[in-house]
């Protein structure tokens, strides 16, 4: 019997992280009011399971904004460590600005979740600047961005490019402005440190 708790929990977090994915993938595509049984249905689990992990629809909602923004701000770590610094953040705003397009398609389940009481911005803000110091200290300490950058400040910046760059057909100009905005993180740094 004392095997059987350790393969549980694992299903068990396996059907949480599919459920996650399939609602954030109905919220964007299909808005707020998706029957719950479609997302169950899309995750591969049924209601009562889905019930069992989030007992209501803000729930839900509220976790698959919250798992979306950490798989984007704990990508920072494993792209600064296959990449230059200026790469991964380069990369990671990539993510960033696909992350924004899907929460935008979620906004009207967003909204409902709010006006119920739920915060799912709780904590948002501290995440985004955690990932955004970590990515410009590591380009600052290489020589290859500036370090007199306030990690909001690219923050608000990526979130500007987000809002005139939100339709699909607007993702090549959304990187050319990404390309602009990480020149303007590299004007004025150091260059990198030379080994001798």
């Amino acid at each position: 019997m004392s095997s059987q708790p350790g393969p549980l929990r694992a299903d068990a977090r396996r059907n949480r992280e599919r459920i996650l994915e399939a609602a954030v993938r109905a919220f964007a595509e299909k808005g707020a009011d998706v029957p719950i049984d479609t997302i169950a249905k899309a995750a591969g689990v049924g209601s009562a399971t889905l019930y069992r992990h989030f007992p209501t629809r803000e729930a839900l909602v509220e976790a698959a904004y919250r798992n979306e923004l950490a798989r984007v701000c704990d990508s920072a770590a494993t792209l600064l460590a296959e990449n230059p610094p200026d790469r991964a953040m380069r990369l990671w705003m990539d993510g960033f600005i696909d992350y924004l397009a899907a929460k935008q398609g979620m906004a009207d389940a967003l909204r409902a979740a709010v006006a119920s009481g739920a915060d799912p911005f709780a904590q948002s803000l501290d995440k985004l600047t955690a990932a955004l110091g970590t990515l410009l200290h590591a380009g600052a300490d290489a020589g290859l961005l500036r370090a007199d950058v306030h990690p909001l400040d690219v923050g608000f910046s990526l979130a500007g490019v987000s809002l005139i760059t939100s339709a699909p057909e607007q993702r090549e100009r959304a990187g050319r402005l990404l390309d602009l905005l990480l020149d303007g993180l590299r004007y004025g740094a150091d260059g990198p440190a030379s080994s001798a």
